[in-house]
């Protein structure tokens, strides 16, 4: 074992990835650049730095920025034969090119009747909480739930971000994976030797018997935190990292409400039809009767993100606000909640 960094085990997974199978590509903008463990001005590309003197540059190929262009060429070059793995920096990015994801990466295996496959990997980093403003701080992994044939994951331990990674690129169906960059920083013991985290398999961060917390992203650090504090006020919480939300693990979310009977869930995208959204449904409809007290989610709110820093900083769910839901569902305090966004 090794302590990595998120962004340290996400590279860690590529170089592993391109050494085990030629097939493996990468490319995006300015990912040739030879800035090993720098940001790159906020891009993705600080984990291909000195991979162009590695792997050459048939291997690591630089893009025009048009992202409709990057994702176009890499949805051919999967159904060709080729593995490419596409950093699109921002998630925001996603959005110039909606026509290749949804009509063409997401459809064409099956609109081929399962005769061409579509083995490509798209990274994007959400850059929310950092100020910089509506433009560069989407959240849009629940956008892309909603199409059927894309496989989401959202990691948030370096272990995942490695482990994930070498399962995404394994597969021969196009996956998503959004990165907060607010988790890029952190770091943990990660296996030097090549490992492969199953997708659909959520982990238990944390057990516990009187809530389950499910947590999404950067969401689950604070979850954590709440747990701990409240521990000392004598509740019990355990917390679920779901990892991939397609496929989800319906399954563990189940079972654990089944056993504390109470459910919080946090994430940092928006309210209306989020995965907090999607995963109160299914619980409401499968585990009801095991229910103590009401769901409670807690999201951004439904509005553009302010580059005010003070006023973006209230967005999300903190270890506060998280810790306030779950004492109002334990009935430890008045029926309301101090976090924005929460119901």
């Amino acid at each position: 074992m090794s302590v990595m960094s998120f962004l340290g085990a996400i590279g860690a997974a590529q170089r592993e990835a391109m050494d085990a199978d030629e097939r493996v590509i990468i490319i995006g903008e300015d990912v040739e650049a030879n800035v090993y463990g720098t940001t790159g001005g906020g891009k993705t590309r600080a984990q291909t730095g000195d991979f162009v003197q590695m792997y050459g540059r048939n291997r690591i190929r630089n893009t025009p920025i048009s992202e409709e262009g990057i994702v176009g060429a890499a949805a051919g070059a999967a159904m060709t034969g080729l593995r490419p793995l596409v950093d699109l920096s921002y998630s925001s990015f996603l959005y110039m090119a909606m026509d290749q994801l949804v009509n063409q990466v997401a459809k064409n295996r099956y609109m081929f009747g399962g005769q061409a496959s579509m083995p490509v990997v798209f990274r994007s980093a959400m850059f929310y909480g950092l100020n910089t403003g509506a433009h560069h701080s989407d959240r849009p992994y629940p956008m892309f739930m909603n199409v059927p044939g894309l496989k989401i994951m959202v990691p948030s331990s370096p272990s995942d971000a490695k482990g994930l990674l070498r399962t995404a690129i394994d597969m021969d169906d196009p996956v998503l994976t959004f990165e907060a960059c607010l988790l890029w920083g952190s770091k943990g013991e990660v296996q030097d030797e090549p490992f492969w985290v199953p997708f659909g398999v959520a982990r238990t961060v944390r057990e516990g018997t009187d809530v389950t917390i499910v947590a999404v992203s950067s969401s689950v650090p604070e979850a954590v935190a709440a747990a701990a504090e409240l521990e000392v006020e004598g509740v019990s919480v355990e917390v679920i990292d779901p990892r991939t939300l397609v496929p989800l693990d319906r399954d563990a979310i189940f079972r654990s409400v089944a056993k504390t009977g109470r459910l919080v869930i946090a994430e940092p995208a928006h309210r209306t039809c989020g995965a907090a959204a999607e995963i109160s449904a299914l619980v409401s409809e499968e585990v009801f009767d095991a229910l103590k007290a009401p769901i409670v989610r807690l999201t951004a709110p439904d509005m553009q993100i302010p580059f005010s820093p003070s006023l973006e900083k209230q967005m999300y769910p903190n270890k506060d606000g998280i810790a306030a839901a779950v004492r109002r569902v334990t009935g430890l305090t008045a029926p309301a909640l101090a976090s924005v966004g929460a119901e």
